[in-house]
Order: C-alpha cells, then sequence, then structure tokens
C-alpha cells in the first residue's frame, strides 16, 4: 500500500529536442526523478511518426516506474496551441498542423498533453527553480539547438513566446547566440557570451525589462563559466532545475490537466 501511495505522486515527462528525446518519472511534489532519465537520439528526418515510436519505446521504459493510469507530459520544440503544432524550428516541417496529443496518445496508449518545451522549463523553475516565488516579469531561455523562451509574468505563463527568433543584426537571433552556434564555430565561454549573448539579452532587456532572466538548457551545467561576462540590468541566474526542467515541467502539467 505504501509503494502504491507513493506512486501517486508520480508523474510523467518526456522532452523532444532536435539532438536526443528524454523521459523519466517525476516526483510531482518535488520536481525530481524518481529514476534515472532515458535518452533515445533523436531520428532523422525527425518525421511525426518516426519520433512518435521513440516516444513510445520511451514512456514504455518510463511507465515501468509510474503508476499505470499516469498521464504522459510532452514537450515540443515550437508552438503548441490546443495540441496541434503550429512552428517547428529544429525538427522536420512534417510537424507543422500535426495533431502531437493525438498522435503521441495513439502511440503511447497514453493520455497525453504537449507543451513547448521552455514554456514547461518555466512551469518547473517557478513551482521548484530559480524562479520560485519570483514576481514581476522572468524570461526564462533554454540554450541548445536553438533558443527557447518563456514569459512569466507574476508566475502566470504567457505561452507559446518565440523570442529566440527575433532578427537580430539581419539574422535569427539562435542561429548565432544558441549553444549550437558555439559549438559549431568554435567559440570560447568568454566570446560566445560578451560577442553573441549580451547581444541577445539587451535586446530583451529593451522588449521586455525583465526582472529575472533564468538561463536553462544542457549548457546551464557549466553557467560559471559564462554568466560571469554578461552586464545587464536584469539579475541572471541559471535554472535550478538545469536541463531537467522541461520533463519535470511537463510531467506536472499532464498530471493537473488529466487528474
Amino acid at each position: 500500500m505504501a509503494d502504491q501511495a507513493a506512486g501517486a505522486h508520480v508523474g510523467m515527462g518526456v522532452d523532444i529536442g532536435g539532438s536526443g528525446i528524454k523521459g523519466a518519472p517525476v516526483d510531482l511534489d518535488t520536481g525530481a526523478f524518481t529514476a534515472d532519465r532515458v535518452k533515445i537520439h533523436t531520428p532523422h528526418p525527425s518525421k511525426p511518426r518516426a519520433v512518435a515510436e521513440v516516444v513510445a519505446q520511451i514512456a514504455a521504459a518510463v511507465g515501468e516506474k509510474a503508476p499505470s493510469g499516469a498521464a504522459l507530459g510532452v514537450t515540443f520544440p515550437g508552438v503548441v496551441r490546443r495540441g496541434t503544432v503550429e512552428t517547428a524550428a529544429n525538427v522536420d516541417d512534417g510537424w507543422i498542423g500535426t495533431d502531437v496529443e493525438a498522435l503521441l496518445s495513439g502511440a503511447t496508449g497514453r493520455a497525453v498533453a504537449a507543451v513547448n518545451d521552455a514554456d514547461a522549463a518555466a512551469v518547473a523553475e517557478h513551482r521548484w527553480g530559480a524562479a520560485r516565488g519570483v514576481r514581476g516579469v522572468v524570461l526564462l531561455t533554454t540554450l541548445g539547438t536553438g533558443i527557447g523562451t518563456a514569459l512569466l509574468v507574476d508566475g502566470h505563463l504567457v505561452p507559446n513566446t518565440e523570442f529566440g527568433h527575433v532578427v537580430l543584426d539581419g539574422v535569427d537571433a539562435e542561429t548565432r547566440a544558441a549553444s549550437a552556434a558555439k559549438e559549431r564555430e568554435g567559440l570560447s565561454y568568454e566570446e560566445w557570451a560578451t560577442e553573441r549573448l549580451q547581444r541577445y539579452y539587451e535586446e530583451m532587456e529593451k522588449l521586455l525589462s525583465p526582472d529575472l532572466i533564468v538561463v536553462g538548457g544542457g549548457v546551464s551545467r557549466k553557467a560559471d563559466k559564462f554568466l560571469k561576462y554578461l552586464d545587464l540590468r536584469a539579475e541572471v541566474v541559471p535554472a535550478g532545475l538545469r536541463n531537467a526542467a522541461g520533463i519535470a515541467g511537463a510531467a506536472v502539467l499532464a498530471a493537473e490537466r488529466f487528474g
């Protein structure tokens, strides 16, 4: 009986990214993973059915550590409105117009709640991480293959912001400031921060006047190597849940939606 009670507080989250698809069971009270994360490389081309097959594999593995009827929260790297994908910057264009919730529900046999990846991370950071209890305007950015963004106002999510695609100096901002650009161009952390991130975050300050900027994504594990070079009005901090925020946020959103 004790195990069943504990299981009732466990949800499931899967994070679809441009390079990898990751999932884990999540303690819905703390945001912590209750078992090791499962990761499989994103198929190329990343067409909907190919990705759905990978999500089903991960959900099957994660489901062994979660209640049998647990809903599945899934993050997607693009705009998702009422379950339908509207943009797909870092996965195959075939996703646009796809009912991602219906597709993945059919593939996994579970109720699915799909949400923009950065929005899911922001929900988790506000509940358990670096934005916990923060009022005012909070901008979360996930630096990875691209730049995902999320905006919180007094703890309320403004969904589906796409500030990674702001045009700066004639180009899409994420093509120059994402961590993938750093790796692709062989930039040092100092060069990346002072020449790319500083310019990007200055523009965000002009547009949004955030009180706090939370920097997430896998590179946030090395925040001490680059945040010190930024000179901004807002406080800038690494994500408290690091790269786990998307999975945790998706899991809690799914649990709340489906009870």
